[in-house]
């Protein structure tokens, strides 16, 4: 018996016809900033969130890595202009691996997804944020990244 070569990870896209393998890794990107249960996303922002992605007037943009016909993660950004440039810079604002291929180079395919849509829109910057108790994931962003040393704040107007 031969053995098989296993199959390549495929960083594309997202596709109109992805939802319901989107859905679950979404849901999953979500609760593990404690966004389930009660404290879940209204189906509004799902919905909302999801047609951004196919709308030509939003700057939103949605990856997926594939392998074998399986969504395995989710990578969601956005391009926008900045102060202290005069070029637009790129925010990677949700990236997910589904529990089951963390550590196997998802994650970073689709930064380096995310990096190659910035280059192509010629943007020069990518830049992201996660929680400090994200052990894992901070692993991963020290070795393609910088920390920058800032630390975020929200407020409400």
């Amino acid at each position: 018996m031969t053995p098989t070569m296993p199959q390549a990870l495929i960083v594309r896209p997202i596709s109109p016809d992805d939802f319901e393998a989107w859905q679950p890794l979404w849901d999953g990107y979500n609760a593990f900033y404690g966004r389930a249960g009660e404290t879940a996303l209204a189906p509004a922002i799902t919905a909302s969130t999801w047609a951004r992605f196919f709308d030509p007037q939003e700057p939103v943009f949605a990856l997926v890595a594939e392998r074998a016909g399986e969504l395995l993660g989710l990578s969601h950004y956005l391009f926008h202009r900045s102060t202290t440039r005069l070029d637009r810079v790129c925010y990677l604002q949700d990236l997910f691996t589904a529990p089951a291929q963390r550590g196997l180079g998802v994650g970073r395919a689709l930064i380096a997804g995310v990096s190659e849509a910035a280059q192509e829109a010629g943007i020069d910057r990518v830049y992201w944020h996660t929680h400090e108790s994200n052990a894992a994931g901070r692993r991963l962003y020290d070795k393609v990244g910088k920390h920058g040393g800032f630390i975020v704040y929200a407020g409400k107007p």
